[in-house]
């Protein structure tokens, strides 16, 4: 890289420490129009797996308020969702998303039983408990942790499985399976790709909490997996009015790393990524790498962060829905909207195997698994949602594709 790319660096690094950055916090999502006309139909993004499932079909055990559906008739599968309180806007949005998954799958059998989990374990077990007396044979959702493991304690014992969009681990298995993103995998996914192309030494500025947490320990199974050092770790706190003192201790002494992990997104990046060139860490000499949070279309406008790698799902179908749902609903969706297009999609793929619907541990673990619109997955069966990830380049204009996610989990490494 040029002197004079590395000058631009330092210099706009410099210009945000002399300014005080703060920052502030974002709404997700804001207020919902009346739903439009529904577009037209297009394939869907989550198809049945090519290769047979080996295993023998298990009977799903439906709950005694629970009839077994006619012949070609409609599947309940039970949508638990926040559609009140805090998250009640990103709800709505996945919800949107799980509707369109309906409309653009031709012949589905589901029949959306939806519930408002209302972003508490009490709630999301009333609304799983009114679901199920209504015949649910599949719970989707809820989103949160507290709700995710009041409902798994409900339905157990009772044969009915659950996806769920949370990424809290300790919850997965048993029969509850975690669709959300897992930063363990990104950074899994990225430190390899990393060492493989010469980065040895990693260090990791994290935030302090459960995501930071999260990212450090995977951070240092990724480095012992791959036979690379980890050296360097600093925490800092995500509400303090700025970051110039954690990042200068961190950079304290010199960079004797060769790859950083930033385990942070949106504002808060843009924020601490200037203050590495500023305080030493040279980005034209230290590879900054990044997990699924990095999977923002402005953050190549922040020249620190040019050249970083981070792992996530290839963006191009993602992007393809996108703009489906803005078409449909007037406003971008979420990142986790995705989520209720897939499940929904994977129940309706399951409501209409061989003509029956088949809800099994067998059927859902499917070793083959599945292709959404985050790419392929699986549900493992420790409750693990396994994904096939793509390492993406940020760019000015936007982040490219530089090791392709793979097509099928029967490549080496999967």
């Amino acid at each position: 890289m040029s002197f004079s790319h590395r000058s631009t660096r330092v210099w706009a690094a410099a210009l945000i420490v002399a300014a005080g950055w703060t920052v502030a916090g974002c709404t997700l999502l804001g207020g919902k129009p009346k739903p439009q006309p529904m577009p037209e139909a297009v394939a869907p993004p989550v198809v049945a797996p090519s290769a047979p499932i080996t295993v023998a079909p298990l009977t799903p055990v439906v709950p005694p308020a629970a009839a077994a559906p006619e012949p070609g008739s409609k599947v309940p599968v039970a949508l638990l969702l926040p559609l009140s309180g805090p998250s009640a806007a990103l709800g709505q949005a996945m919800l949107d998303a799980a509707q369109m998954a309906l409309f653009e799958i031709p012949d589905n059998r589901v029949a959306l039983l939806v519930r408002d989990s209302g972003g508490t374990g009490p709630k999301a077990a009333a609304a799983a408990q009114s679901a199920l007396g209504a015949g649910a044979r599949l719970i989707i959702g809820p989103l949160l942790a507290p709700e995710v493991e009041a409902v798994k304690a409900l339905v157990q014992g009772t044969g009915i499985s659950i996806v769920a969009f949370s990424t809290a681990a300790q919850l997965a298995g048993n029969g509850t399976w975690l669709l959300g993103f897992d930063p363990r995998q990104e950074i899994e996914r990225v430190v390899a790709y990393a060492h493989a192309h010469g980065r040895d030494r990693f260090a990791a500025l994290a935030p302090e909490g459960a995501y930071g947490d999260i990212a450090v320990a995977a951070l240092r199974d990724a480095t012992q997996l791959t036979g690379a050092s980890l050296g360097r770790i600093a925490r800092y706190d995500p509400a303090a009015p700025n970051y110039g003192a954690a990042v200068q201790s961190f950079a304290a002494g010199g960079a004797d790393f060769d790859a950083a992990l930033l385990a942070e997104g949106g504002a808060r990046l843009k924020a601490l990524a200037p203050l590495l060139p500023y305080y030493g860490v040279d980005p034209d000499q230290v590879k900054l790498l990044g997990t699924g949070l990095w999977a923002d279309a402005t953050i190549g406008t922040e020249p620190a962060l040019e050249g970083g790698w981070y792992a996530a799902p290839t963006p191009q179908v993602r992007l393809d829905f996108e703009k489906r749902f803005a078409a449909l609903y007037k406003e971008t969706p979420p990142l986790l909207a995705t989520l209720g297009y897939d499940a929904t999609a994977l129940a309706a793929v399951l409501a209409k195997t061989d003509g029956t619907p088949d809800f099994s541990i067998a059927a859902l673990t499917n070793p083959s698994g599945f292709s959404g619109l985050n790419g392929i997955f699986r549900l493992r069966e420790d409750g693990i949602v396994e994904r096939g990830l793509a390492v993406l380049e940020v760019h000015r204009t936007g982040a490219t594709v530089i090791d392709p996610a793979p097509t099928t989990f029967q490549r080496p490494g999967y």
